[in-house]
């Protein structure tokens, strides 16, 4: 049997996390969430997820920080970051670029550019059913 990819959800919206977390349990994703920044890169090192999505406004440590810090240490693997935030500016999504993350969606967003990122990023095309 093969293994489900497993998603890591750093998201602190209860009602947010809840829907992003079914929708990809839906899909046949496995995913362990957190609710705030400090529980982000141990879960990381820990589960070595095959994607990240991240919320760039957290409690204790921002989405910005966390992948800064993904990127920068050289012990973590090269996951993909997928970020999320409900800042809809072009400066925010090219901080987010910049910061190391491979994807930026605005929220809120269509259930299928979610679906549609996720699958490119772990190695699919984005127009898989």
């Amino acid at each position: 049997m093969q293994e489900l990819p497993r998603i890591l959800l750093v998201e602190d919206e209860v009602n947010i996390a809840l829907a992003i977390e079914h929708l990809l349990t839906r899909d046949g994703y496995d995913v362990t969430r957190v609710s705030n920044g400090s529980q982000a890169l141990p879960n990381i090192r820990a589960l070595s997820p095959a994607l990240v999505v991240l919320d760039v406004t957290l409690p204790e440590m921002s989405g910005y920080e966390i992948c800064q810090r993904l990127r920068r240490d050289p012990t973590l693997p090269d996951t993909p970051v997928l970020m999320t935030s409900a800042r809809a500016s072009e400066a925010e999504r090219r901080k987010g670029m910049a910061m190391g993350a491979n994807a930026f969606l605005t929220k809120p967003f269509a259930t299928k550019d979610l679906r549609a990122l996720v699958r490119l990023l772990l190695g699919g095309t984005a127009d898989e059913n």
